[in-house]
């Protein structure tokens, strides 16, 4: 009987291993599939990071030189 019982917990403990490690693969491929994801979030955010820095160039520019041809009119007319 006791043999019976020891067999029993061995079956019993490899069949919980084998169910453990079929969720780790589990894990591990859903793991994989969010990390490759990431990646391209990443991408796609560091595109729409560039795009908003050449607007923020584009404008600094703009303000730069409207102000200097403002201030240039302004010095005009006090002539």
């Amino acid at each position: 009987m006791k043999k019976e019982s020891l067999e029993e917990y061995r079956s019993n403990v490899t069949l919980h291993l084998t169910r453990v490690s079929g969720d780790i693969e589990h894990i591990k491929e859903k793991v994989n599939e969010n990390n490759k994801h990431l990646n391209r979030i990443n991408g796609r955010l560091r595109a729409a990071e560039n795009n908003i820095i050449s607007m923020k160039s584009i404008g600094f520019t703009l303000y730069a030189i409207i102000g200097v041809v403002l201030t240039w009119l302004g010095i005009q007319k006090e002539l």
